[in-house]
């Protein structure tokens, strides 16, 4: 099994979808014979038109043969310039040398070792990969402040990343020289990109029940309702496994979320129905979600349950399944739940996080009383 990066790319004016690898023959003849994938010289990378319909396809192709697809780049679709947003002309990013090779198996092992969860390991190595091959001349104990400064400018911005992919550049970077010690290297240093203060998108009570009776499929209706009933993150519910619902206390035990943290959330008595509804109908064995043999299902199948269902309504707010969460978690507070409660239940490390929602909660807003009601006018 190979990591394969998917990152935005803007090649000939048009964005793209460039994919990412260690050299592998196989690999490569397997990805050259997806419909549409070409070859960039000038990039030294295989890409793919960027469209919602061809990042799904090219998801679903990867998968097939077990591979993990790091797509984080990816989320922040809006972020992507029309033009690249600086006019320089970039090497190519290189082949992964041996030291810098070792020095990434060596990382592993410590992330494995210091029980960082799978998906953290992969998303920081594979990031890493893509960072040495941009100094593929350069040894680990040369790289300076400077040469991050560069990547940021002339790989990141250059290319549209999202401040998410960004931050797990800058988190791998820092943590990979935690490991290895470099002396030209003060990680200290080296700065973060100014957080995004936008305000989560909330779907109205009225607006989540509209989205889900419009969904048919048991089994997809299933997923949408527990990730909002629960206020579960997406990869949360699909890793949930048999032995996590306790029916008789009316809990779900959530183990190894993020932070490595576990939690139990509170399933409500119609929730709880809905589940043995599905369990009848398709009988899972190991997973509550269950994908081709019996793999847990895919977020990329979930999203594409969740686009399907927006556009058979009339709702025109962007939606993903994130949003279901955080309009859970806003609908609790409406009606009137502790802060407190819901930081538990959402599994937040801290109470900053879960006060984001005291500023989208609408009944707040609406109990403010505007001076100018009072001025008779």
């Amino acid at each position: 099994m190979q990591t394969i990066t998917l990152s935005p790319l803007v090649h000939k004016n048009v964005h793209q979808i460039a994919i990412h690898f260690d050299y592998c023959e196989d690999l490569k003849r397997y990805i050259k014979a997806l419909e549409g994938v070409k070859w960039s010289k000038t990039h030294n990378v295989f890409y793919l038109r960027y469209t919602s319909e061809n990042k799904g396809k090219l998801f679903d192709y990867l998968r097939k043969q077990n591979h993990y697809v790091n797509y984080s780049a990816l989320h922040s679709r809006s972020q992507l310039p029309v033009q690249p947003v600086i006019k320089t002309k970039r090497s190519p990013l290189g082949k992964l040398n041996k030291f810098h090779y070792d020095a990434l198996k060596s990382f592993e092992i410590y992330l494995l070792q210091k029980r960082y969860s799978p998906n953290t390991i992969e998303n920081y190595v594979g990031v890493l990969r893509i960072f040495f091959r941009f100094y593929p001349q350069k040894g680990i104990q040369e790289i300076t402040k400077e040469d991050i400064i560069l990547f940021n400018q002339d790989y990141i911005l250059n290319n549209g990343y999202s401040r998410t992919f960004q931050n797990q550049v800058i988190s791998a970077i820092k943590l990979f020289y935690n490991h290895h010690s470099n002396f030209q290297l003060d990680i200290s240093s080296i700065e973060r990109p100014i957080k995004d203060r936008r305000l989560p998108e909330i779907l109205s009570q009225d607006e989540v029940r509209t989205l889900l009776t419009n969904i048919k499929n048991v089994k997809h209706k299933t997923i949408l309702s527990l990730v909002y009933a629960c206020g579960l993150r997406i990869g949360e519910a699909l890793a949930l496994k048999m032995d996590a619902i306790d029916s008789k206390r009316g809990f779900i035990h959530i183990k190894h979320a993020k932070g490595a943290k576990d939690r139990f959330v509170p399933l409500s008595e119609k929730t709880l129905a809905l589940l043995r509804h599905y369990y009848t109908l398709y009988k899972p064995k190991i997973y509550l979600f269950e994908g081709n043999e019996g793999r847990a299902y895919s977020q990329e199948s979930c999203r594409k349950i969740l686009r399907t269902a927006v556009k058979a309504t009339s709702i025109k707010k962007h939606v993903t399944l994130h949003t279901l969460r955080h309009s859970y978690a806003t609908h609790l507070l409406e009606s009137g739940t502790d802060l407190r409660y819901i930081q538990d239940i959402l599994g937040h490390n801290s109470p900053k996080t879960t006060m984001i929602y005291t500023h989208v909660s609408q009944s707040s807003l609406k109990n403010i009383k505007n001076p100018f009601d009072e001025m008779g006018i």
